[in-house]
């Protein structure tokens, strides 16, 4: 609902704007609005057939992983400090099953894999709900915040679409996509930690515990001192080491996929196959989607009114004197608690408009991988087991997501600026 808000007042004022513009002489306006309507759409067609191929390979590979045994290992490893987390859920439990997995999905980019795991772990923490009828549970809520942080190992989607971008732009095999790979884990771990502390301050939660902070905050460590190294290089060659990085990282987790399938025996090429079946069906999915928000934010640009928002936040910005560099960007932040799709029709407009490449380019970028739609996660979770009263649930998942816009911004500038 609150996207089909967003989207018709795109053309409102859109409209509005351009009959008042008309009226003061700006003949050519609503030339100029048509033509934003059949870009758009010709855009959103082009990229979704460019990203099918890529998202072929990618969900490919995934499930080679998948089936190779990689999200159950990944769930073994994560079961001990979700047993911190989740206090209320008994040791062997299904529940604590299902949470692992879908929290390993998510770090693999397998959505289509964490949701119905995640809808399950849902089930299973409403069996240990002593909350009243229709209200949600500590465990659930933790769960859930932990969902909305969107912690992802690889940004596959985010990766895929900046591909298929620069392929469109001209840019040839000196572009690199997995640029965003290292500054996105760093982002999404913020956002996840500012989750979870939230969660845990909101519900007394005994965490502060050396046991469990060290490693967190170890890993945090060393992923702040690589951002904090690559911002004494100039621009280009901190994009060069981060994207020389991430294509190593992600190159390591595909040859380690096919060595845990070629050790377990399992029929990668089949697995490869029904992975890129999968992936071609969901570029397709998203086309008419991917059309409704272009055409809609290329109407609402060529009218001025995205011009005029910018100018309107940046004038606020400077007051405070700081740099409004990063402001084309923050639209996608704005628009990925809403929806995903919206973000990613935001954040493909500044692809194109700025280039793939641009400061904001990666930054739009950053803020889409690293953030992940809150309220339809709350939606479909909570709705999933009955649950109408949330709780701290949405308050703790928008501090989440504030900082993750936050830290995306900061280490953005730490790298590019």
């Amino acid at each position: 609902m609150a996207l089909n808000w967003v989207w018709t007042g795109f053309f409102i004022v859109a409209f509005a704007t351009a009959v008042v513009r008309w009226l003061l002489g700006e003949v050519g306006i609503f030339q100029a609005l048509l033509t934003a309507m059949f870009d758009g759409a010709r855009a959103g067609f082009e990229i979704s057939l460019g990203l099918a191929g890529i998202m072929a390979l990618w969900l490919g590979l995934m499930r080679v992983g998948e089936r190779a045994g990689m999200v159950e290992l990944l769930a073994r490893l994560a079961g001990p400090l979700l047993r911190r987390l989740f206090p209320a859920v008994p040791d062997g439990h299904p529940a604590q099953g299902a949470m692992t997995l879908n929290i390993s999905a998510n770090l693999l980019g397998l959505d289509n894999a964490a949701t119905p795991l995640g809808l399950k772990a849902m089930q299973e923490l409403q069996t240990l709900n002593r909350e009243p009828s229709g209200t949600v549970s500590n465990a659930q809520i933790m769960f859930v915040v932990m969902n909305t942080a969107g912690l992802t190992l690889i940004p596959t989607s985010v990766i895929a679409i900046r591909q298929s971008v620069a392929l469109k732009q001209g840019l040839g095999a000196g572009f690199n996509a997995a640029d965003i790979f290292l500054p996105t884990l760093l982002v999404t771990f913020a956002s996840l930690l500012a989750g979870v502390l939230a969660v845990a301050v909101a519900q007394r939660l005994p965490l502060w515990r050396a046991r469990l902070w060290l490693p967190l905050l170890a890993v945090g460590g060393l992923l702040a001192a690589a951002v904090a190294g690559l911002a004494r290089l100039p621009a280009e060659r901190a994009a060069q080491v981060a994207g020389t990085t991430g294509a190593a990282v992600i190159l390591g987790v595909v040859l380690l996929f096919l060595l845990a399938g070629t050790w377990r025996r399992v029929n990668m090429y089949d697995a490869f196959i029904d992975g890129a079946k999968e992936g071609f069906g969901v570029a397709v999915q998203i086309i008419p989607y991917l059309i409704a928000i272009l055409v809609a934010i290329g109407v609402f640009r060529a009218a001025g009114c995205m011009d005029a928002l910018l100018s309107a936040i940046g004038a606020g910005v400077a007051a405070l004197g700081w740099n409004t560099d990063f402001l084309p960007a923050l639209p996608v932040g704005l628009m990925k608690v809403l929806s995903g799709a919206g973000a990613r029709g935001f954040m493909i407009d500044v692809l194109q408009a700025h280039g793939v490449d641009s400061f904001v380019g990666r930054l739009a970028a950053i803020i889409q991988g690293s953030t992940e739609t809150t309220f339809y996660v709350l939606a479909v979770y909570f709705g999933s087991v009955g649950v109408k009263h949330h709780r701290h649930a949405l308050a703790c998942a928008l501090l989440a997501d504030a900082v993750g816009l936050v830290a995306a911004i900061g280490v953005g500038y730490a790298m590019w600026r």
